[in-house]
């Protein structure tokens, strides 16, 4: 016991002296510490993009919401449904009901171009169309600004993120959409959710202006409760006279994000660790120069009795503090930069945009100070070996 107990005197004795005198290497340190910064901004600022898609789609995405859609059919895009095969949806077991009213929503999606208003270069906006009780089907819909559409009437109401990302979707003002012109009634909220990014209308008067006569697209369904899944699931599925697939609204939703949210954590991983490379032959320069400039202190202290352990963890401490300090400096900047910035990019199971907001969550800040903590270790552990092994003799007479 007392052995170990000198043992770790030693290493905090030195790894203290060692972390005392960085300032007398802030050249080296600050250029080591600014690699490593780069390295973490650049992870955080492009998993942010990641996360904050995923967050806008699945942040709708109840658990007690059920979305219908024709069998074989991979988005709302490719599929089709009757009036009567939605009523027989509506009429399921599991359904929550208002009075006698079942709280379901057949819907149609299509997409129009709008110019967005940051470039003025045309986009695709998905343009809904949905039945009254939409609003109570999703019940995180919140009209902000106007009112709700009437039915029967050229009103739409539009996201509060579409509203901000393309041109001619302000309040009061009217917008030729085809054959049509509609009058923008409300901006709704969806806490925060991919709905944001769309515009709303009664799909009974989006029938006809896109000669979808009475078919649908899609059924939304809310449950008398999250475990009422299976059995509406289970009924409809083995009804005879419908061919349907049904859905988690939050499974559908993560299905839509899973691609894109791969690919833009690819890549940022991929960025990220090539700069990591760079980041980590600066860890190991800086950490180097620091041992050659203390070999005689060095071996002073193991002619005097230290170990090569406390030194070899007294240099891997030193150069894991100098990263740790790049690491919050990135995440820092990262974090001021990037979180709640607002953006659009394109759902690729729809290819309709989506709006949403780079989300820096406290997960990717753990992330960063990770990559920072092993690049500092692997950058201090080589040199930090090399001066264990240093000849006590040789070393003393270096000048």
């Amino acid at each position: 016991m007392t052995s170990f107990s000198n043992w770790l005197d030693q290493v905090v004795s030195v790894a203290s002296y060692n972390l005392r005198t960085i300032p007398e290497r802030r050249g080296a340190a600050f250029t080591s510490a600014i690699g490593i910064a780069g390295v973490v901004g650049v992870l955080v600022g492009v998993l942010a993009i990641a996360e904050g898609f995923r967050l806008a789609m699945t942040a709708s995405g109840s658990k007690d919401i059920a979305v219908v859609m024709r069998t074989g059919s991979d988005s709302e895009m490719t599929s089709g449904l009757s009036r009567d095969e939605t009523r027989l949806i509506s009429d399921a077991p599991g359904v929550a009901r208002d009075g006698d009213t079942p709280l379901t929503s057949a819907e149609l999606f299509v997409i129009i171009n709008l110019p967005k208003r940051s470039t003025g270069l045309d986009a695709n906006v998905p343009l809904r169309g949905v039945e009254m009780t939409a609003v109570k089907v999703r019940d995180d819909i919140k009209i902000v600004q106007g009112n709700m559409f009437e039915s029967g009437k050229n009103e739409i109401i539009v996201g509060a993120g579409a509203a901000r990302a393309f041109g001619g979707l302000d309040l009061d003002k009217e917008i030729k959409i085809g054959q049509n012109t509609w009058t923008i009634v409300g901006i709704f909220t969806a806490g925060g959710g991919v709905a944001e990014s769309e515009i709303w209308t009664d799909a009974a008067v989006l029938q006809p202006a896109y000669k979808r006569e009475d078919s649908f697209q899609s059924v939304y369904a809310r449950l008398s409760s999250a475990g009422s899944f299976t059995e509406f699931r289970d009924a409809l599925t083995s009804n005879p006279q419908l061919k349907v697939k049904v859905l988690r609204l939050s499974d559908f939703y993560a299905e839509q994000s899973e691609m894109l949210t791969k690919f833009i954590t690819t890549i940022g991983v991929f960025i990220a660790s090539m700069m990591a490379l760079g980041a980590l032959f600066g860890a190991l320069n800086t950490m180097y120069s620091a041992i050659a400039s203390r070999t005689r202190e060095i071996a002073t202290l193991r002619a005097m009795g230290f170990s090569s352990g406390p030194v070899v963890i007294s240099v891997i401490v030193e150069s894991l503090a100098v990263s740790l300090i790049g690491g919050a400096i990135g995440a820092g900047i990262a974090y001021l930069a990037f979180n709640g910035y607002e953006a659009s990019t394109l759902n690729w199971a729809t290819f309709s945009q989506v709006t949403f907001k780079f989300a820096v969550t406290k997960g990717l800040l753990v992330q960063a100070i990770i990559w920072a903590s092993v690049i500092g270790i692997i950058g201090g552990l080589f040199p930090a070996v090399r001066a264990a092994r240093l000849p006590i003799a040789s070393a003393l007479r270096e000048t």
